[in-house]
């Protein structure tokens, strides 16, 4: 089977940092917008080389979301950085009237997602991001895997007509999918071949699944992975594509298992091809404060839960 390699790992919260700075050279209508979080949302060298297109709103992300939505009338590109519980959940009604309803050209990019923001907590773990932002009408969801992906995907949507959430994180994981990708919103990445179990991730999920797939496969379980990096549109093609050929899936994210990847995929599935499916995703939870490896391990979001739940599966399409 096709096997990937980790050249290293970085956060992806930098690649969307390296990203923007490119943007900055390349794009002169991208401007950026923080709310008091330059450093971690990686912003310094943008803010650096471009002063004049930089904003530093505070912590006010209401009004954050409101300069950026003003910003697209006048024809700018305004990328939008706070963490991912600040980018969504405290902004909600913003996003929805200003951004959404009114179809502005806003990228909202939000670090720190997920349980391994770590040590910082339930309060701040935003686990039903996905699933706020999918709901809204004419949005673009995005949740990138690794450094050059969320790298290459700062670059696309800044060509992309129309909203869009750019979901990324505060820890290093692996970088193993390649530097001078092209980014294609909506289309899925097959990453391995096989024949017993299709396994959908998304984010940081992906590189665990892959793991998960070398494991199967000394098992005798031929597992195909496919990198959902867009959630919404979703690639419904590629999902059935896979499904009719393995009769199987598992679905593997960062995020509450209501609302996510794994419900998009459902519906897929229901409407066209009903098919045995397990799920890899929080269980309808609230996090707490802890290392990323350690609550990663706890609340079952890596390759051993990813194992378990394709034997699982795959015994339940016998």
């Amino acid at each position: 089977m096709k096997t990937y390699t980790n050249t290293g790992n970085k956060d992806t919260r930098s690649g969307f940092g390296a990203g923007l700075t490119e943007l900055g050279q390349t794009n002169d209508k991208v401007v950026a917008l923080c709310a008091d979080l330059i450093g971690s949302l990686k912003m310094d060298d943008f803010k650096k080389n471009h002063p004049e297109r930089f904003f530093q709103v505070g912590i006010a992300e209401a009004n954050m979301i409101g300069m950026a939505a003003g910003l697209t009338i006048g024809g700018k590109i305004p990328f939008t950085g706070t963490f991912a519980n600040f980018s969504t959940g405290r902004v909600y009604d913003q996003i929805r009237q200003s951004v959404a309803y009114s179809d502005k050209n806003v990228k909202i990019c939000a670090s720190h997602a997920g349980l391994t923001l770590g040590e910082d907590g339930a309060t701040h773990q935003i686990l039903e991001d996905i699933g706020l932002m999918k709901m809204l009408p004419g949005m673009t969801v995005i949740n990138t895997c690794d450094y050059n992906q969320t790298k290459a995907a700062t670059i696309a949507i800044a060509e992309h007509q129309g909203p869009v959430y750019l979901r990324f994180g505060r820890p290093s994981v692996p970088n193993f999918t390649a530097e001078d990708q092209k980014f294609e919103i909506g289309k899925a990445v097959q990453l391995t071949e096989g024949t017993d179990v299709t396994i959908v991730a998304t984010g940081h999920l992906v590189w665990e699944a892959l793991e998960a797939a070398k494991e199967l496969h000394e098992q005798g379980i031929s597992a195909e992975v496919i990198n959902i990096h867009t959630i919404k549109p979703l690639d419904d093609e590629a999902i059935l594509k896979s499904v009719t050929k393995t009769g199987c899936v598992v679905t593997a994210e960062e995020h509450n298992y209501l609302g996510g990847l794994g419900e998009s995929v459902a519906r897929v599935l229901t409407l066209n091809h009903p098919t045995p499916q397990e799920f890899v995703a929080t269980n309808d939870t609230f996090g707490e404060s802890g290392t990323p490896a350690q609550l990663m391990e706890k609340y079952g979001l890596n390759s051993a839960s990813i194992i378990k739940a394709a034997q699982k599966v795959v015994q339940r399409k016998k």
